[in-house]
């Protein structure tokens, strides 16, 4: 059985119409389950609500196959970045979806869904393993539906996402993990004219933690990014607080805690110098995944996508997706690429024949 590629692409027409910006995924939810249900799948949801400030919930679709053979799962996110909602998607004859501009197109990540969707329904027609699919909410604000899933209803052990840009033979090995740093400094307020040097410039103490810092670039595999610097006051009073957040990415997890470490003690050290005080906290978004290329899956799915006649591309990304938060579960797995192109604007692209592609490749690793 093949994919049915006209419906595969009325499908994904269909589902970049419903409204889903992140935390607002209700509508699409509740239609993913009516249809994963029409397709044959036990479905589940859960009660994520408040633990992922969603309308929306997680869902957890299982088709179930022959005993015996190893169960994979696939996944994919219902959320879409801001500006999402009223997307009217247009066919265009060089063979991709676009919105009409005034909207993203949603593709990132209704792409993956309908490539998942459209295999699990081919693969009712041959003999195939037991196929789970998991769609989650919030993925685009933090990937709380996938921090916050059920994993005690998952027995799969590997897992495909399909949520990155490119063609189904990129396949992401590697993908960094994440730290944000949020510090408040406080020093001490003084008229600026009469008497500056009895004040401690909390603009200064900050400059000058900032100026030790190793930023942007720091190697192959490590970045750090300072996204706000705020202190607001007149000028002629000595500021008495000042605001710094900034983020440190790697796909080394001992870099990413080292570099954490390092700009922790930036501020440490300023504070300390200028007789400033420091109220710092440090949070972890997500941990970094690297699989090496003889890894099973990394083996598996090259092995799929070389029968598809594509050569397979290992890429490491510079962003962290559900994958991420699967790997610190339990849970194998790789993240493909499924044809969306200029994510995260209103130029968004799809190319269908990548994400039809990408469905046959899901439906071969579906197979028995």
């Amino acid at each position: 059985m093949a994919i049915d590629k006209k419906a595969l692409l009325e499908r994904f027409l269909e589902y970049v119409q419903i409204d889903s910006e992140t935390g607002n995924e209700g509508a699409m939810a509740a239609r993913l389950v009516e249809d994963f249900k029409a397709i044959g799948c036990e479905v589940t949801t859960d009660d994520v609500h408040e633990a992922a400030q969603t309308t929306g919930c997680n869902v957890y679709a299982t088709l179930p196959g022959k005993a015996g053979l190893e169960p994979i799962m696939f996944s994919s996110h219902m959320d879409t970045v801001v500006p999402g909602n009223g997307v009217k998607p247009r066919v265009d004859a060089d063979g991709y979806v676009r919105s009409d501009g005034s909207t993203v197109l949603g593709g990132d990540d209704k792409a993956g869904i309908v490539a998942i969707m459209e295999a699990m329904k081919a693969a009712r027609d041959v003999e195939h393993r037991t196929v789970e699919a998991v769609i989650t909410v919030r993925e685009e604000s933090g990937m709380f539906g996938a921090k916050n899933l059920d994993y005690s209803r998952i027995v799969s052990k590997n897992c495909i996402v399909l949520d990155s840009s490119g063609g189904p033979n990129k396949i992401i090995t590697a993908a960094p993990g994440q730290n944000k740093i949020r510090a408040t400094i406080t020093g001490r307020r003084a008229h600026a004219g009469l008497a500056p040097e009895t004040g401690i410039s909390a603009i200064q103490v900050a400059a000058n933690a900032v100026a030790a810092m190793q930023l942007l670039r720091i190697d192959e595999e490590t970045t750090c990014n300072i996204g706000t610097f705020k202190a607001e006051g007149p000028t002629n009073v000595v500021s008495e607080t000042a605001f710094v957040e900034l983020e440190v990415r790697s796909r080394n997890n001992e870099k990413l805690e080292a570099h954490t470490k390092h700009l922790v003690g930036c501020l440490e050290s300023a504070c300390e110098k200028f007789g400033a005080k420091l109220d710092c906290s440090v949070s972890t978004s997500y941990l970094g995944y690297s699989h090496p290329a003889d890894h099973p899956l990394v083996l598996k799915l090259s092995e799929v996508v070389r029968a598809a006649g594509m050569t397979p591309e290992l890429a490491a990304s510079g962003g962290g997706s559900d994958a991420n938060i699967y790997g610190n579960n339990g849970i194998d797995a790789l993240n493909m690429g499924v044809g969306m192109e200029k994510v995260h604007t209103t130029g968004e692209q799809q190319n269908i024949a990548d994400m039809e592609k990408a469905s046959e490749i899901c439906l071969e690793l579906m197979k028995a």
